[in-house]
């Protein structure tokens, strides 16, 4: 069992990037004590400091690790950099996150083709012989129709890599969805009403 969470400061200042960084020792720390195995997918810095991680989460516990960190994360402490700062509370939050899905290749099993009598000019051929080939791509319901040659094993070639040629703009358009999700999840942070509270330079919880 796996699960993905985001470490982001919000795009705050400086402080919330440290308290990126604090949250995500502790929670390699914490983390031997559900087994739960801590892996690295991203890490975006700013100034040396990270302002997200994506994290990968195993092992049999991580629901409950998880639970103990989703949610909004208040570090309450002076600022290191700006000592005459007044304010304390610097925030990051944790999320669930779901890596975009790679490109599936195309399988024939799920193409349906169909032959179909070519239109247009083309003589005595065109009105006896079904070389175009419709094909269809079952699972996204992509269609093509192709009548580009006499050969009806051609045109079946053809449909094939516009068929791929689609799926391959359905899965960027998807992927951009995606990763404009994500640009939104680092952005935007829920501040208050916060999961755990840590004090001071030492990070410690109360």
């Amino acid at each position: 069992m796996e699960k993905y969470i985001l470490i982001s400061s919000g795009r705050g200042p400086r402080e919330c990037n440290l308290a990126v960084q604090l949250v995500l020792e502790r929670i390699l720390a914490e983390a031997d004590q559900y087994a739960v195995q801590i892996e690295t997918v991203e890490v975006e810095k700013i100034d040396g400091l990270p302002c997200s991680i994506v994290l990968k989460l195993t092992g049999r516990e991580i629901g409950v690790f998880r639970d103990r960190w989703i949610g909004t994360i208040c570090w309450i402490c002076q600022s290191p950099f700006r000592p005459n700062h007044r304010r304390k509370n610097w925030f990051v939050e944790l999320k669930d996150w779901y890596p975009a899905k790679s490109a599936a290749k195309l399988n024939l099993k799920d193409v349906q083709f169909k032959a179909m009598r070519s239109s247009g000019a083309g003589g005595q051929h065109v009105n006896k012989v079904s070389s175009a080939v419709r094909a269809t791509h079952l699972p996204t319901g992509l269609m093509v129709q192709v009548m580009d040659t006499r050969s009806q094993l051609q045109n079946r070639e053809i449909a094939v890599l516009r068929l791929e040629e689609q799926l391959m703009a359905l899965e960027q358009l998807k992927k951009a969805a995606v990763e404009n999700q994500h640009w939104m999840d680092q952005v935007a942070i829920e501040r208050g009403n916060s999961k755990r509270i840590f004090f001071g330079h030492k990070f410690k919880e109360q």
